[in-house]
């Protein structure tokens, strides 16, 4: 994007009145060591052309057709039959390549749907509009008025009748096989990414899909979609630091969400039976390729049912969100093929799966101390008076996470890091929770919810003394909440699903990054 050594002095080879407009521009790309010689070239161009009249950012055009029509109308027709069509179009879209042979240029534009190619000659559109076509750059957006043809090698033309500036581009785009490789600049300047990479189009629109189907999938089954608080004066519904932020009218510290759980069950008590939310959160992490402050999540909960049920609803949720989204339900990623057939997924319970899958025998994960041993000998950190559950959990993310690649439900996690999940009616010490994980993380977490407030503040007091202690991601004391509950919810049945890693997931992408359109960066320097 201009590599050239910092440009002292700004001077441009035009005289024209226009140069003094571009002048600021220059002056801040200059002091940011990014003037070059072809941004210098492209505003003198410019200037060339407002000189003579022409609107360098005009919106007078109306574009009747998308490229993906045109060629899904009339990509079989024969060179007779497009000659008798008779038909103009007007088109419209970013020019992406040019070859120009003096009297006739051909050209590629692309708009939101696809890439076609265009004929412009001096005889059909006379020397002078032709000239100021030739002006014209890779990276301008323009309109096209024309009729279609086959060219020799049989490839669907726009023969120009007019060609209309629409918008001058004042950057070069990449060069044109090469694109950007830098990965930072791609997600920094994520709009160049989308005009030069077929890929992160394929992967946004995938994206979209996904929330659609979830949508679709969810409405179908009489579940309301909802808007929840994003700023809170109590953030809950997870273990997670949040972020903080000031109301100055109220005069009051507020919380940005890391989850809308506990909204969302006040709306059971309500009495809405079948809610979700597809929601934006934000926790005060670290960032890595599974993990941005700022994501995307799908919560929803289900009166009279269980997390048995959620098991069962996952996993047509996930098989038709892939088979909307890929066509398939079995999904290519990272080397590895994921089978989300419903029927074909693993179910486990937490501590057989330190066992079976961690290789960590029972007599280990049972005794504090030796479990707090193992755990250290990983490298991992024990805080003081750690409770049992957290460290065993310490050893699944050490020993079973990284080996779950085909999708796995891990159930009955320890109570004592389920602040807000039921007890086991057999057994106090576990809870009726899962995780979904594959490929080697966490795709969604649920259990069947804990509707006893007696239960929930005794639980909400062990949490504020874990904060206390010094636990950053403990859970807040939520007395609303409570009261809610003391109205009496009805047994339900609640989950989170990761947008972000579900779109990982269908679109074949390595990092969280990928798949967000602006991730969190540090500031340029």
């Amino acid at each position: 994007m201009g590599n050239d050594k910092k440009i002292k002095t700004i001077k441009l080879a035009t005289k024209s009145e226009h140069a003094a407009k571009f002048m600021p521009m220059l002056e801040a790309l200059n002091a940011r060591d990014e003037l070059n010689p072809v941004i210098k070239t492209r505003v003198e161009k410019a200037c060339a052309l407002l000189d003579l009249g022409v609107e360098l950012f005009a919106n007078n055009f109306k574009k009747d057709i998308d490229v993906a029509e045109v060629l899904d109308r009339y990509g079989e027709t024969d060179a007779d039959n497009l000659e008798s069509l008779g038909q103009v179009f007007h088109v419209a879209g970013r020019i992406m390549g040019w070859r120009s042979f003096g009297k006739v240029t051909f050209f590629h534009i692309s708009d939101r749907t696809e890439k076609i190619q265009c004929y412009a000659a001096r005889d059909d559109m006379g020397s002078d509009a032709y000239q100021l076509f030739k002006k014209s750059e890779v990276g301008d957006i323009v309109g096209v008025v024309g009729r279609l043809f086959l060219t020799k090698t049989g490839e669907l033309t726009v023969h120009c009748d007019q060609v209309q500036l629409l918008t001058k581009s004042l950057r070069p785009l990449p060069e044109k096989y090469h694109g950007l490789k830098d990965v930072e600049i791609r997600y920094r300047q994520r709009y160049v990414d989308l005009i030069v990479t077929e890929r992160t189009k394929d992967i946004f629109e995938k994206r979209t899909r996904t929330v659609n189907a979830l949508r679709r999938f969810l409405d179908a089954r009489g579940f309301m979609e909802v808007e929840t608080p994003m700023m809170q004066a109590i953030p809950g519904g997870a273990t997670a630091k949040p972020f903080e932020t000031h109301h100055n009218a109220l005069d009051m510290k507020l919380y940005m969400r890391i989850a809308p759980e506990l909204y969302l069950k006040r709306l059971l008590v309500g009495g809405f039976e079948k809610v979700y939310e597809i929601n934006r959160n934000f926790r005060n992490e670290g960032i890595s390729t599974q993990h941005n402050p700022e994501f995307t999540m799908l919560e929803f909960y289900w009166a009279y049912a269980d997390f048995h049920d959620l098991m069962d609803i996952t996993e047509e949720m996930f098989s038709f969100v892939a088979g909307q989204v890929t066509g398939d339900t079995k999904v290519p990623y990272q080397g590895e093929t994921i089978d989300l057939t419903p029927g074909a997924w693993t179910r486990i319970s937490f501590h057989d799966s330190l066992e079976k899958i961690g290789g960590v025998s029972p007599d280990i994960y049972t005794d504090y101390a030796k479990c707090k041993e193992l755990v250290r000998a990983k490298g991992e950190k024990v805080l003081k008076d750690e409770k049992l559950g957290k460290i065993q959990a310490k050893l699944f993310d050490l020993l079973v996470e990284p080996k779950l690649i085909q999708p796995h439900f891990i159930f009955h996690y320890p109570t004592d890091i389920s602040p807000l999940s039921r007890r086991n009616a057999d057994n106090p010490a576990i809870t009726d929770r899962f995780e979904l994980f594959m490929t080697g993380r966490e795709m969604a977490n649920a259990f069947s919810e804990l509707n006893d407030p007696v239960d929930q503040r005794v639980r909400f007091e062990e949490q504020v003394a874990e904060k206390e202690a010094g636990d950053e991601e403990a859970h807040f004391m939520d007395e609303d909440y409570v009261r809610a509950l003391e109205y009496g919810m009805p047994p339900a049945a609640g989950q989170g699903v990761g947008i972000d890693r579900l779109v990982m997931l269908l679109t074949d992408s390595a990092s969280i990054r990928e798949v967000i359109l602006f991730p969190l960066l540090r500031p340029e320097v």
